[in-house]
Formats: C-alpha cells, structure tokens, sequence
C-alpha cells in the first residue's frame, strides 16, 4: 500500500521491477510508475553519514549546509554521536530546544509512521517544540473551527460521492476538482471513486462548474470559468450580493442555523465602507463577466447546489478568507445538511472527501505526551530558528519563538513545501545540529549534519488503512532492506537504549510484535461493534492480506446539525454556523477580520509588482508524484523537459516572449529563479502560468542561498510571509514572475546523486 493506491509487487534482484494495481479499483494512479527501479536508485542513502565539518568542528552553526560533503559512519558511531548531542543539548539548553516538527507525509503505514516514531521517541526524551497544522490546510486549520466548530470533519465525514452523484443539481467548484490530486490519500486508498462520480452526475442530468485559471483542474465536460488567479473571494461575494439584493437567500435558514450575517450583510451592500461588492465589482477584479456572476447566482439558488473550494484556494495571503466565504455563500442559499447541497471543502484536493469513513479507531502507535508547550504554526520554520526569543500572533494568542539549537526531521522534505528558498537556507544554517532520517539524499538530507538511512516500506512489514477507506491492508516486505539501512524504529530503540529509556520505548516488542499488538487493538474495538462485518486473528489476516471494514455511507456533511441544531449544536461558541466570529473580530487583526471580506493579495496582477513580474504562477501540486516523493521515478522523469520540470503557458503569452514548445526558460522575480521546460497550452489563462512543486532543489552554486535552481523548484520564488496573524498558514500557491529564454549551456542535474 502507499498514498497513491493498493497494489502487488514483482521484483528482480533486490528491487521492484512491476507494480500490479489493486484489482478493485476501477482507476488507479499512474503514480504507482515511480516504484520500479525506486529501492536500489543512486539517490538512497546507503548507510549513516555525517557532514564532515560537523563532524571535524563539533556541533554549531554552519553556512555550508547544503554544500559539504558527508563521511560514512557505522551505525555504532552514529548512535554515541547522536546520543551523545542530543543529550548535551537537553542538559545544555532544555528540551525546548529541540524541534521535532518533522512534518512530511513519509510512507503508507501505522506502525512505521515516521512522526508517530520520532514524536514518539522525543516525548520519552523529555520533550520537543512542536509544530501544528499543516503546509496543505494552515489556514483553513484555524479558521474553520471558529466557523464551524471542526476541522477534520470538512472532509473525514464530507458528503460522500455517491450522494452528490445522486442529489446534486449544480456543483461550483472554486479551484475546480483536480483529478491528478485524487490520486492520493494519507496513510493509502484502494479505491479512486471521483472519476466516476463526476461522470454518474452529468450523466444524470447535473452540471458542474469549474472556476480555476486551468482548464485541466475539473474532469470531463464542465462550464470553465478562467478568473484572475486569487479573485475567488471577490468572486463570491459578487455572487453572494446577487442572493442577497434579489432575495434570493434563505432567511429561514440563516437565522436558524447561523450567527453574524447582518454584520456580513452590512459588508456585502455597502454599508460599513461605502464599496457594495456587486457583480461589476467583482468582474473588475476577477476578469469574469459581470451578467455570468448574475446568471450563475440565479442557477445556484433554483436547485440543489454544492459549493466547493479546494485547499489551494487557502494557500495563499489572506487565505483564512476562501472557505469562510465559501461556507457562508453556502448558508445564504439554505442547502447545509441536504444530500447533494451545502459546502464541501477539499474535493479534488486528495482522496479523502467524498469517501465514506470507518467508524471505529484505526491502529496506532501510541506517541505519549509531550511535557514542552512551546509550539509553532508548521510555515514558520524559518521565522523559528531565524527569530529566537521574539513573540509573534498565532490564532488569537501571544507566543515566542524558542532559541531552537537541535533539529529532528524524520520523513519529509521541506524544501517541497515551504517558500523562499533562500531564506530556508540560511535559516538552517542557524541551529547547532540538524538531524534527518531519510531513504534518498533529498534536499533536505543533504542540509542536514547526521544521516540516518531509513527503509522504504517496500522494505519492511506494516499494517496500512486510513478513516476513509474501507480495507485494512497487510502490508508485506516485498524486497530486502538496501545497503545499511534500517527502520527507524531500530534506530530509535538503540538510541533510547543509550538514552537509558530503551525498554520503555520499545515495551519488550520486536516490529513484528507491535504490528501483531495494533492489529489485535483494532480487533478488539470491531469485535465491540455489533455491525462490524469481520476481524479474523492476525494469522489469517496476514495470510489473507487484507481485511474489509465497515464504512458509513451515503453520508451528507452536518446532517445531523441541521435535523436538530439544539440537540446536535456545532462546537462554536454559539453552537451556529458563525458568519461573524466574536471571538476573532475580538483579536483587532489588519489581515483577518471578524467576517469575510476581500483583501487584495499581495501577489496580484493588479498590484505594482505586476509592473516588473506581470505573469501570475500556480505552483500547484504535481500530477507525475506526490509532492517531492520519488522525483526520481520513471513517470516523473517521463514529464520532464531537458531534465527541468514542466511550466505551463498560454501560447500567445510564448509568442510575445519568442518562445517555443520544449525551451528551456528562465523563471525569475526578485526572490529568485530557476529552470523549467515551457509547455505551450491554451487551457492556462492568458497572463498565468504553471509551475508545480517537488522538484528537487538542486542550486547552480551549492554554496549560495541565491543561486538559481537548475531543476524547476517554484519554491526559489514564492514568498515565505504566512496567511494572517490568525493562522499564519502556507502562502506558496501563488507569486507573480517573469520568463525568458535560457540560452547558456545548460546546467546539469545533480539533484539524484549522493554528497559523498
């Protein structure tokens, strides 16, 4: 099992040669084409390895991370060095010290769940600073809660597929609804059902509308709608002022279900600023006909409408503000709670909504308490180990940024997710001692002053399932282990072993031990259900392969709330869909008011900077790989141009720039540039090009923070500021640049090949 599907394994001479996909899934993801040839790839990491001025120096700051070279060790060696620091650095400056972040999606798998083991190991050491939220939902991670009380709900118990298929009339889909991202779920899927559903809705009479400057981002025949990139909001409430003017909004419902909206609506006419957000209003802003945004009002209010907004419509500056206006356009039409109406938040954006979940607890690996309280919002790595001691706002509340001197990174690549490259490079070259447990030299491997080889799951046994899919799957070791590598639960227990808390971290059990203990754990909450359909002993289901388990269909979000919203409340300080939050308006914030509003990106076509970087690039999420995961594999080398990712332009914006299909081009602002390969399209608006992320970082200079990225990462040009002082999420989805032909020799590609 991994994110991207279920599937079988044939290998030759100690790696994966063919992939076979699960059976029952009636679309599988091309992803599963980087697993060939992935175990014995030159980009793993052979065996522990330490940065040779750390290792000659001693523990400190360093501004040749990312350009030294790495010395192998033995797995002896790096066990006293690393316990050895670790402890001095307790001892020296507290466990607050330490960062255990380790943000990063890692592979498929319960047990060897790479931060459920080192969050694991950390607390048992006395303790992290953590981080929270993620680079996927930051904003939306805080403002939702306040909004409608939950977070995880919005998609975890969304309104399954099959009932939007069945119910829907009109699906608006701001941000459309991403095929090539429904490869994907957390932890794994065994079945893609969104393909189908788009497909049974239209065939049923329903419509579907994609609102995205990309004509690819919605599956099948659909209304498109190309705006300005980041005009959403504006959108919306162009929309939401054709309801409201014409009484087209449900009154009934809004004063039932909702706290807030007059002081909205006093927003929305006009009357707090003078500036009534009419559909002239919005189409100034975001390039769509202004009698469109009246025709498409009307339709929505005529039948059964679901209003949807993906996750990247929340990367970006004022963030906060695109779900919360999506909610609230759809509460003024009524629909909440209806089967095939109200607000969806995420479809297209991974695999999970839509899909009907598992009602009982999943095995997990208990990760204990952390007696730190220090925390950070997961975008604000760099402001933490840039701006020790110094306070920031996040969420409502005044914190400060510890003096961070160690940090522990197991399973993931910050270099994929976090903006501004330069200014994360000298950011890591703040700390004492950075630590990364990896299987391939990543760019974030090769930051780092101790290596730790980790297997691939190919490589080792687990359990794999998630909330939203229906099997449990007996995730068997299909090759052996390469090199020097080990688990990270091996390396763990060795290192609490010399720590002195060995036996408490790893309770007497081997791997095979624990996977059998969470397994008989699940067991024991299904055989508690009296409508569970089967949980064999661990025998058979190792024997078997996997296991179905009872999932709760033909769900609608907040069903239950609207039956009974006395009996059912939402857990907002009103118990109400909160239009308007007290509580944040309370906060005085510039960039997040009580209310949603437009707040003109920073990152516009509109703005001064448009002057000097007039093309607006989407860096979205990539259709060959997830995020930076096996870049290196056979179908994300297959998309490549010259060796340099892919971007996306409308032909006439090639024209005026002398460019041609399969040109190597140079992306620039003035944070930094990089390479791609031009891809002539003209279902990109005019004025928009595309660039997706997880390209491996690979600097023409090693040793310079500003060098140009010869391989195509956006992330060399966006900005590192975070949503709002509320949420402070991810802002990577959108920057403004310019492109130009490269016509000097061309670099070569070192991203895959080992520092040794």
């Amino acid at each position: 099992m991994a994110h991207w599907g279920m599937f079988d394994v044939e290998s030759v001479d100690g790696d994966v040669s063919a992939v076979h996909p699960y059976a029952g899934d009636a679309d599988p993801s091309p992803i599963l084409g980087n697993l060939p040839g992935s175990v014995r790839h030159r980009a793993r990491v052979a065996g522990p390895a330490v940065r040779r001025g750390w290792l000659e120096s001693g523990p400190g700051p360093s501004d040749i991370r990312g350009a030294d070279e790495f010395v192998a060790v033995s797995w002896d060696a790096l066990t006293e060095l690393l316990a050895r620091e670790l402890r001095r650095v307790v001892d020296e400056h507290g466990n607050r010290a330490i960062f255990g972040g380790s943000y990063g999606w890692a592979s498929a798998g319960r047990f060897h769940h790479a931060q459920s083991q080192v969050h694991r190991f950390l607390n048992m050491l006395g303790g992290y600073t953590r981080s929270v939220h993620t680079y996927s939902l930051g904003a939306t991670g805080v403002i939702m809660p306040r909004v409608v009380g939950t977070h995880w709900k919005l998609f975890a118990r969304s309104t399954n597929w099959d009932v939007i298929a069945a119910n829907t009339d009109l699906m608006v889909c701001f941000g459309g609804v991403p095929l090539k991202n429904t490869a994907v779920n957390g932890g794994g899927t065994s079945e893609h059902p969104t393909r189908g559903a788009l497909d049974r809705l239209r065939e049923r009479g329903g419509e579907v509308v994609s609102i995205s400057p990309l004509r690819d981002d919605l599956h099948g025949r659909c209304e498109w709608i190309a705006p300005v990139p980041g005009s959403d909001v504006a959108i919306m409430l162009g929309l939401a002022h054709v309801l409201a003017s014409e009484g087209l909004h449900d009154k009934d419902f809004l004063d039932r279900y909702c706290v807030g909206y007059e002081r909205f609506e006093s927003y929305l006419l006009g009357i707090d600023d003078g500036v009534a957000k009419t559909p002239e209003w919005a189409s100034a802003l975001s390039g769509m006909p202004s009698e469109q945004i009246v025709a498409l009002a009307r339709r929505m209010a005529a039948g059964r409408t679901m209003v949807t907004v993906t996750w990247s419509l929340q990367r970006v500056r004022y963030g906060e503000q695109a779900p919360w206006m999506g909610v609230t356009l759809a509460a003024m039409l009524g629909q909440i709670g209806l089967p095939g109406g109200g607000f969806g938040h995420g479809y297209g954006s991974m695999n999970e909504p839509g899909l009907a979940p598992v009602p009982y607890p999943l095995p997990t690996l208990f990760q204990g308490s952390n007696p730190v309280s220090d925390l950070i919002p997961v975008a604000a790595i760099a402001d933490l180990l840039l701006r020790p001691g110094e306070e920031f706002d996040f969420d409502g509340r005044r914190l400060t940024f510890p003096d961070t001197r160690l940090v522990y990174w197991a399973g993931g690549n910050p270099f994929h997710h976090h903006q501004d490259l330069a200014r994360l490079r000298r950011a890591l070259a703040r700390p004492d001692t950075i630590v990364v447990h990896e299987p391939y030299w990543t760019p974030m491997a090769r930051h780092a002053d101790i290596v730790v080889p980790s297997t691939t799951s190919l490589e080792r046994n687990d359990l794999a399932c998630t909330r939203n899919d229906p099997l449990l799957v007996a995730m068997q070791q299909a090759v052996p282990r390469y090199a020097d590598a080990r688990d990270d639960y091996d390396t763990f227990a060795a290192l609490a072993h010399r720590l002195g808390f060995g036996e408490r971290f790893t309770e007497g059990r081997t791997t095979q031990q624990w996977i059998e203990h969470l397994y008989e754990q699940w067991r024991g909450f299904v055989l508690t259900d009296p409508a569970h359909v089967e949980a064999p002993a661990f025998d058979e289901f190792w024997q078997r392969g996997h296991v179905r388990m009872r999932t709760e269909d033909g769900l609608s979000l907040f069903s239950d709330f609207r039956d009974d919203p006395r009996r059912n409340p939402l857990t907002t300080p009103s118990g109400r869909i909160e239009i308007f939050s007290a509580d944040i308006d309370s906060f005085g914030y510039d960039d997040c008011a009580g209310h949603p509003r437009w707040y003109e990106p920073d990152e516009w076509l509109g703005g001064s900077r448009a002057q000097r970087f007039p093309l607006h690039l989407i860096a979205n999420q990539p259709r060959t790989r997830l995020h930076g995961q096996l870049d290196h594999g056979a179908t994300s080398l297959a998309s490549k141009i010259r060796g340099r990712e892919p971007i996306r332009l409308h032909p006439d914006d090639a024209a005026e720039r002398g460019l041609a299909a399969g040109d190597v081009v140079r992306v620039f602002n003035d944070r930094g540039a990089c390479l791609a390969g031009a891809v002539l399209d003209d279902g990109v608006r005019r004025g928009v090009v595309q660039l997706s992320t997880g390209a491996w970082y690979d600097p023409l200079d090693p040793a310079d923070p500003d060098s140009m990225c010869v391989h195509g990462n956006p992330n060399v040009l966006t900005p590192d500021v975070g949503s709002s002082r509320l949420a402070h999420g991810c802002t990577g989805q959108h920057v403004l640049v310019q492109i130009e032909r490269f016509d000097g020799e061309l670099p070569p590609i070192k991203a895959f090949d080992p520092p040794l």
